[in-house]
C-alpha cells in the first residue's frame, strides 16, 4: 500500500515538475522502488552481518542508525544515479537534483504515511502495552 500510494503520488508529480513524460517518470519510479527494495534486503544483511562480526551484536543506537541510514542512501544514490541519467539522457548532476527530490517526499511521505497509519489502526491497548 505505500509504495502503491507513494508512486501514484511521486509518478505525476515528478512527470510535472521535471518536465518528463508520465510513462518515463513511470519507469524510474517503478525501477527505483524496486532497485530500493532489493538494495534494501542486501544492505540490511549485510550491515547486521558487519556489525555481528565486529561488535558482537547488533543492537543499534542513534549513532549507528545515523550511519546506517547515510550509508544506505549514499549506496542507493551511487546505484540509482547512473541508470537514471543514462535513460533520461540527462547529466549525473541533473539526476542527482532530481534524486535529492524523490528522496526528499518520501521522507515527508513516510512520515505523514505512518502518522496515519497508527491512527487508522492503532494497537490495542494491553495490560502488555498499557502504561
Amino acid at each position: 500500500m505505500f509504495e502503491a500510494i507513494g508512486l501514484a503520488i511521486v509518478i505525476p508529480a515528478g512527470a510535472y515538475l521535471f518536465g518528463l513524460q508520465a510513462g518515463h517518470m513511470g519507469v524510474i519510479g517503478v525501477g527505483s522502488a524496486t532497485v530500493a527494495t532489493i538494495w534494501n534486503f542486501l544492505f540490511n544483511l549485510a550491515f547486521d552481518h558487519a556489525m555481528q562480526r565486529l561488535v558482537g551484536h547488533t543492537n543499534k543506537g542513534m549513532g549507528t542508525r545515523i550511519l546506517h541510514v547515510a550509508l544506505f542512501e549514499g549506496g542507493l544514490l551511487m546505484i540509482l544515479l547512473p541508470p537514471i541519467a543514462w535513460y533520461l539522457g540527462i547529466t549525473l548532476m541533473q539526476a542527482f537534483v532530481m534524486d535529492i527530490a524523490i528522496v526528499v517526499f518520501y521522507v515527508v511521505y513516510a512520515f505523514s504515511f505512518n502518522l496515519a497509519y497508527d491512527r487508522v489502526f492503532p494497537i490495542p491497548a494491553s495490560p502488555a502495552y498499557a502504561m
